[in-house]
């Protein structure tokens, strides 16, 4: 039976397993904010239902089966992340925590509906991409906007979408995906980067550019 505690384990495994090779139960239970006891009690139920592999040395293993829910889940997400943005006027920090009760729960009937309002996106508010029907989604590899060198010009082309209070900070300077931007220097010691977009030059610390996902432009490299 498909609950959305098994709906939640999935995703947050798959999200967990695109930047890292090793999926940790402590790592489970750090991103779902649960105890690690409760993570070891749900591995073993999924594991009974196929939908993942587990041992101490490779750690946690999506199966088909499972795969396939997560994105599936991540799919309802992204698609009411954008169509609340879109459709329903919410600024792009409060689309989060709304679909994030919505994905649970909305049919298939609708999904394709929104698909289709939305004329078949392939990304949402933030710029992270959104899974076909089919359950493809590109291996899209950015770097963060902490990893660049001064004097470089990039594309921000996503922002990490689970911190609303960071998302109102970044809007309200106009780091928003596609929008271009200059590093002009950075801090030692892990200290801010003054960067340029829009015209405007603004500090911004290491955590903020670690939420920030560009690609450094041809002409600059």
């Amino acid at each position: 039976m498909q609950t959305q505690a098994i709906e939640d384990y999935l995703k947050a495994i798959y999200k967990i397993g695109t930047q890292k090779d090793k999926i940790s139960t402590s790592a489970i239970a750090h991103k779902l904010g649960v105890a690690q006891a409760s993570v070891t009690g749900m591995i073993k139920k999924l594991a009974e239902m196929k939908l993942l592999d587990y041992s101490p040395y490779r750690g946690v293993q999506l199966t088909t089966a499972g795969r396939k829910i997560a994105l599936e889940t991540i799919r309802h997400h992204r698609l009411l992340e954008l169509y609340l943005h879109e459709a329903l006027g919410y600024t792009w920090d409060q689309v989060h925590e709304e679909a994030e009760h919505l994905e649970h729960h909305i049919s298939e009937e609708f999904e394709e509906k929104m698909d289709v309002l939305l004329g078949r996106p392939s990304y949402d508010p933030h710029g992270a991409p959104i899974p076909t029907k089919d359950g493809e989604l590109p291996d899209i590899e950015h770097q963060h906007l902490s990893d660049l060198q001064p004097g470089g010009v990039a594309t921000i082309r996503r922002v990490s979408d689970e911190d609303p209070e960071k998302l109102r900070y970044l809007g309200k300077l106009k780091l928003f995906p596609e929008a271009e931007i200059e590093i002009i220097s950075r801090e030692p010691f892990n200290g801010s980067t003054k960067i340029k977009v829009h015209g405007s030059v603004h500090s911004l610390s290491k955590e903020l550019c670690d939420a920030i996902f560009v690609e450094l432009n041809t002409s600059a490299e």
